[in-house]
C-alpha cells in the first residue's frame, strides 16, 4: 500500500512508537468519516515507461512549431548548449535555502556570480536576486522610489511601455496607495515636456521610462535624471538585459534604478516561463531594495565564501515592516543568465546585438516593400523589433494563415486592429525572412 514510502516495516514502526500511535491510518483519526474516500481514486491502469513516454510524445506532437517573428518583452534569442549542461551540474545544486549558508555554498556562488554580471551590465553599484519577471522587478522599482521618498507618494510611469509591464505596476500601486500617472507618448516616444512638467510640482518619488520601448524605439533620455534629480525624484529605466550589450546603460543615463526582464540572456522562451526579472540600484539605495543579496567573504580559515548580507531587509525578519514581500532567489534562472554571460562575454553580447539589428532592420524593409506594411514611426531608431502598420482589412486573419504556414507573425499592439510589432533576432536568417515575405506575396487579400 505504501510502496514508495523510502522506509522498511521497521523504519515507520519505531517512528510511530514514537509519536504514540498503533498505525498509519491512526494519524487521521480527527478527520471526519464522511469526508474520507471511501473507493479508489479514478485513475487510469498503471503504464510502463514505454506507454507513458509515447503518450507524452503524442501530446508534445500536438504543439506546432513556428518560426518566431514575435518579440513583445519575450524574444527567440540562441541558448548555447553548454548553458543547461552547467545549469544540471550538482556542483550548483543543493536542497537547502540560501539562508543556510554552510551548505548551500554552490547557489550562493552562482547568484552572486549573476549579480556582479548584473551590475557591470547595468552600470549600477549592485544588484539583487530576487524577481519573478520584467513585470515585477519594474513595481518593485516603482515601491523603492516611494520607501525612498518617504513624504511622497505620486509615481509617473511613460505610456511607452509595455502593457502588461504597466498593468502589473498599476495593481502594486492600487493597493499600496500609490498615486500612479501615466505619460502619455508623442511620435511613439514619451512626451519629455509633460513629464518635465509633472517632475516640477515637486510631489513625484519616481519617473519610470522604458529602452526600448513598446513600439521598439530606443528614446533618447537625455538631460532626464539632471531634471528628475533637481526636483528630488528618482529615475528608473526599464531595460530588455541583452540590449544592454550595444545600448547605453541606465548608469550612463544617470538612473537611479535599472531594471527589467533577463529573459533574453539565454533562458529559451519555453511556453511562457519561468522568466528572471533584474534589479539594479546605486549603494544609497540598498536599504529600500527588496529580496536576496549575496555577498563574498571568508570563513574561519580564511577561504572565501558565500553569504547572504544585510538581511534586515528581508520578509523573514520583519514582515509586517519589510521592504517587500517579494519571495524567490529564481536560483535557477541566476546560473542560466549567469552562465549564458561567462559564456557571451562583451563581444559576445555585441554580436548578438549586431546580427540581431540587422535582421529586425532587413525585415522592415522587406515587408515594406510588400505593400502590405508601412512605417508607423519613420526614422525613429530600434534595435530588434518595430511596429508597422497593415494596409490589408484584416490583421487578425493573416496572422492566423500565416501561422497554419509555420511563422509567427509578430503581435497586434495592444488597442489597435492594424498595428504589428515583429522582431527578428539573431536566430532569424535572411532565407527564413524571404520565405516569410514570399509566403505575404501569395497570400489572397486578407
Amino acid at each position: 500500500m505504501y510502496k514508495y514510502f523510502p522506509h522498511t516495516d521497521d523504519d515507520i514502526r519505531q517512528m510511530l512508537d514514537v509519536i504514540g500511535v498503533n498505525s498509519l491510518e491512526d494519524l487521521y483519526a480527527e478527520v471526519p468519516e464522511e469526508l474520507k474516500l471511501k473507493k479508489d481514486l479514478e485513475l487510469p491502469e498503471g503504464k510502463s515507461e514505454i506507454e507513458v513516454r509515447k503518450i507524452i510524445q503524442s501530446l508534445a506532437e500536438q504543439n506546432k512549431p513556428m518560426v518566431c517573428f514575435a518579440g513583445g518583452g519575450v524574444y527567440d534569442h540562441y541558448t548555447p548548449s553548454v548553458v543547461p549542461y552547467l545549469a544540471s551540474r550538482s556542483e550548483f545544486s543543493t536542497s537547502y535555502t540560501p539562508y543556510q549558508a554552510e551548505i548551500s555554498q554552490g547557489t550562493l556562488e552562482y547568484i552572486f556570480e549573476y549579480q556582479t554580471m548584473m551590475a557591470d551590465l547595468t552600470g549600477m553599484d549592485l544588484s539583487n536576486a530576487s524577481m519573478y519577471d520584467g513585470s515585477t522587478a519594474t513595481a518593485e522599482a516603482m515601491m523603492m522610489c516611494i520607501h525612498a521618498a518617504k513624504k511622497r507618494n505620486k509615481a509617473l510611469i511613460s505610456s511607452t511601455f509595455n502593457p502588461e509591464v504597466k498593468r502589473v505596476v498599476e495593481t502594486y500601486a492600487k493597493f499600496h496607495g500609490v498615486e500612479l500617472i501615466e505619460i502619455p507618448e508623442k511620435d511613439g516616444v514619451m512626451d519629455k515636456a509633460i513629464a518635465n512638467e509633472l517632475i516640477a510640482a515637486n510631489d513625484v518619488a519616481g519617473l519610470l521610462v522604458a529602452q526600448p520601448n513598446y513600439h521598439g524605439i530606443i528614446e533618447d533620455f537625455s538631460g532626464l535624471s539632471d531634471i528628475c534629480h533637481a526636483h528630488k525624484t528618482l529615475l528608473v529605466i526599464n531595460t530588455v538585459a541583452s540590449a544592454l550589450g550595444v545600448l547605453r546603460t541606465p548608469k550612463e543615463w544617470g538612473a537611479d534604478i535599472a531594471c527589467g526582464d533577463a529573459q533574453s540572456l539565454g533562458i529559451p522562451m519555453n511556453y511562457g516561463g519561468p522568466y528572471i526579472g533584474y534589479l539594479c540600484t546605486n549603494m544609497d539605495l540598498v536599504r529600500k531594495m527588496p529580496g536576496r543579496l549575496v555577498g563574498a567573504t571568508t570563513d574561519a580559515e580564511g577561504k572565501r565564501a558565500f553569504v547572504l548580507t544585510m538581511q534586515a531587509r528581508e520578509q523573514h525578519i520583519r514582515r509586517e515592516k519589510a521592504t517587500s514581500n517579494i519571495c524567490t532567489a529564481q536560483g535557477f534562472m541566476c546560473l542560466f543568465v549567469a552562465s549564458y554571460l561567462s559564456l557571451m562575454g562583451e563581444s559576445g553580447l555585441k554580436e548578438v546585438n549586431e546580427q540581431s539589428y540587422a535582421a529586425a532592420h532587413y525585415l522592415q524593409e522587406e515587408l515594406i516593400k510588400t505593400g502590405l506594411f508601412e512605417d508607423v514611426y519613420p526614422g525613429k531608431p530600434f534595435l530588434n523589433e518595430v511596429t508597422l502598420r497593415y494596409t490589408g482589412k484584416d490583421l487578425k486573419s493573416l496572422r492566423l494563415a500565416m501561422a497554419e504556414k509555420g511563422y509567427l507573425l509578430g503581435i497586434v499592439a495592444e488597442g489597435s486592429e492594424d498595428k504589428l510589432i515583429v522582431a527578428a533576432t539573431e536566430l532569424r536568417s535572411k532565407s527564413e525572412i524571404d520565405n516569410l515575405v514570399n509566403e505575404l506575396k501569395n497570400m489572397k487579400a486578407l
